[in-house]
């Protein structure tokens, strides 16, 4: 959605892209209070944001992870494929580490939560705006607050997602083509690397921690 069809701007443009509409105007807010800055678009799915960056090739871009039609992050190699100059800040709802790390790695240019300070994310679009990297505080918390995750060999991750599945011993053994026991070793490795002592907070990290 184009805000002001045919207008040309001398200021930076950004495109809001968010599935919610209280979400948009909030960010909206907070962009027109950073000089030579107009929003251009507003985007409510992740098709329409690859549509609207390849088209107007923005100065910046907000964008969710979690949207409509494309998800974030597919939404960000799209946009950086047709319109690599466009800066884009991911702001996010979700606060687990390990997808933070992943956007981090994909190099995306400026994180904020939705729950941060309004100032907060000002000072991050600011920055990012201006060519910068930044992440707010709230992110850089999360992040360097946490030990380094254990690694996980690709065999735990499949038995947790099956685990997380409600499967029991027997029936990921019949899935992985292992047997019972050789499966209660891998679910007690990985409790055991993980810190964890039940099922439930074995689930609970994984939720936490962005490897479901």
């Amino acid at each position: 959605m184009i805000s002001r069809p045919g207008a040309i701007s001398e200021n930076r443009t950004v495109v809001l892209a968010d599935d919610h509409t209280i979400v948009r105007q909030a960010l909206r807010n907070i962009l027109v209070e950073i000089p030579h800055t107009d929003v251009i678009a507003e985007a409510n799915d992740g098709l329409e944001t690859i549509t609207l960056c390849k088209a107007l090739m923005p100065d910046f871009l907000t964008l969710d992870s979690d949207m409509p039609m494309a998800r974030g992050m597919e939404v960000f190699v799209e946009v950086r494929r047709w319109s690599p100059e466009t800066r884009i800040c991911l702001v996010t709802g979700v606060t687990a580490r390990g997808h933070l790390a992943e956007w981090i790695a994909a190099g995306v240019d400026g994180i904020a939560f939705k729950s941060c300070p309004t100032e907060d994310m000002q000072a991050c679009f600011s920055l990012v705006l201006e060519g910068g990297k930044n992440f707010t505080p709230a992110v850089l918390r999360v992040m360097e607050s946490l030990e380094a995750r254990p690694e996980i060999t690709l065999r735990e991750r499949q038995i947790l997602h099956l685990i997380a599945e409600g499967n029991t011993n027997a029936e990921i053994a019949k899935r992985l083509s292992l047997s019972p026991k050789t499966v209660d070793n891998h679910r007690t490795k990985l409790m055991g690397k993980l810190g964890v002592h039940s099922m439930a907070q074995l689930l609970s990290y994984a939720l936490r921690e962005g490897l479901l």
